[in-house]
């Protein structure tokens, strides 16, 4: 197999399942509401900001992949639109599966070569730190979310 290949299936395992930790955002995420995933817990990020963050830097990099520029601040990778009720979330993690498995397709079809190039701008160095950063990101901030949803889960039954 070669390394986006390599890097592609990864990816897929965080998201829907299938790694080697046994945890992955599809099955996190699949029974959280809207209320919990807006549940604020100390001064810690919700839920719904972490998923949104997650993805933020995905659709980013998916620009890239689909031969656009880069167009992302890290400022707003945290300023999701408000969710008001269950079909807000719906929306959100229908655009967070659909991303994720359109990045992980186009990933597949990159050839390795580009793995050693510039990514977007010398200043984010080249595609291979970003997409195996992009990984560590999602690995990372979904622990955050288990815990999340376990306190949000702690703070309902009291």
């Amino acid at each position: 197999m070669n390394t986006t290949k390599q890097i592609a299936k990864h990816f897929r395992e965080v998201h829907f399942g299938g790694n080697w930790t046994s945890s992955n955002l599809k099955e996190q995420l699949s029974d959280v509401t809207w209320i919990q995933a807006t549940t604020k817990i100390h001064s810690f990020n919700t839920i719904a900001t972490l998923a949104f963050h997650i993805n933020y830097y995905v659709a980013a990099i998916l620009r890239i992949l689909q031969s656009e520029d880069l167009n992302a601040s890290d400022k707003l990778s945290f300023d999701h639109p408000p969710i008001n009720n269950q079909a807000d979330w719906d929306n959100m993690l229908n655009k967070f599966w659909q991303d994720a498995e359109l990045f992980a397709t186009l990933l597949e079809q990159l050839p390795d070569e580009k793995l050693w190039k510039i990514f977007a701008d010398i200043k984010y160095g080249i595609y291979f730190r970003n997409l195996l950063g992009l990984n560590e990101h999602t690995h990372y901030h979904l622990g955050q979310i288990v815990l999340l949803k376990k306190l949000v889960l702690m703070q309902e039954k009291s």
